[in-house]
């Protein structure tokens, strides 16, 4: 598992283009810098004193340089993606440590303090912007494998596209045909849903409740008649019965 989700490949094209865009920045970074500092502030950075605010030829040396560092630094986020865990974690060390060796590097030439520390400003940033967008790109072209999901089959693309079907998730046994009642919607809200089904006589609501009130005085009608013919037996058998 890397630090951008477990494995999974990686989109190449969109990699290398948000490297390309990194390279670009990270040159632009340089011409800013040169500029802001020759400027603004009259230090001389990346070019002899004498030349305009964006230096010269070796102003322009020094840009590409920075380009060809966000190429290299793309080529380590592809590798670290495809062999190693943590790929993000890595590449931010790694680059980190060589942004850190180029920020102190000018301090060893024999220059100027303020040129040397308007060139470690200008690496570091140029660093700092390298790191962040290569680990955004890498965020980018790894293909999540939640988001990514499992190609439809032909099934469910049907089932899917059936109004009323249900649609099963992968890894999940199918309910078998007894596990699951259909649940059966009358035609009109009034009626009883055995009369839907044909086990009730075609009646509305209303006759149907009349009928069964009938029915069941009828049963307590029979009941008392039952009842006092078992009374009068007994009073014909033994005449002292009460």
């Amino acid at each position: 598992m890397t630090e951008f989700g477990s494995e999974r490949p990686v989109n190449t094209t969109r990699l290398w283009s948000g490297g390309l865009a990194t390279a670009v920045v990270a040159a632009l970074v340089i011409f800013a810098g040169a500029l802001v500092f020759r400027g603004v502030f009259d230090i001389p950075v990346l070019a002899p004193e004498e030349a305009g605010n964006l230096g010269d030829a070796s102003t322009v040396a020094y840009a590409l340089m920075a380009a060809v560092a966000a190429l290299l630094a793309t080529a380590l986020m592809h590798l670290l993606l495809l062999s190693a865990p943590k790929a993000g974690t890595f590449f931010g060390w790694i680059v980190g440590l060589a942004t850190a060796i180029a920020a102190v590097a000018p301090f060893s030439q024999g220059a100027e303090v303020p040129s040397q520390i308007a060139t470690a400003l200008i690496n570091l940033v140029a660093g700092i912007a390298i790191i962040t967008l290569l680990r955004s790109v890498g965020r980018a072209s790894t293909l999540n494998a939640r988001s990514a999901g499992v190609a439809p089959t032909a099934q469910s693309t049907q089932a899917a596209q059936t109004p009323g079907a249900t649609v099963i998730p992968i890894g999940e046994t199918p309910p078998r045909p007894g596990d699951e009642q259909e649940h059966v919607v009358p035609a009109h809200p009034g009626e009883p849903a055995l009369k839907h089904e044909g086990i009730l006589p075609d009646v509305s609501q209303e006759e149907y409740h009349r009928t069964q009130v009938r029915a069941q005085d009828q049963d307590a009608e029979e009941e008392q008649a039952r009842v006092e013919v078992v009374r009068e037996e007994r009073v014909r058998q033994d005449p002292r019965t009460p």
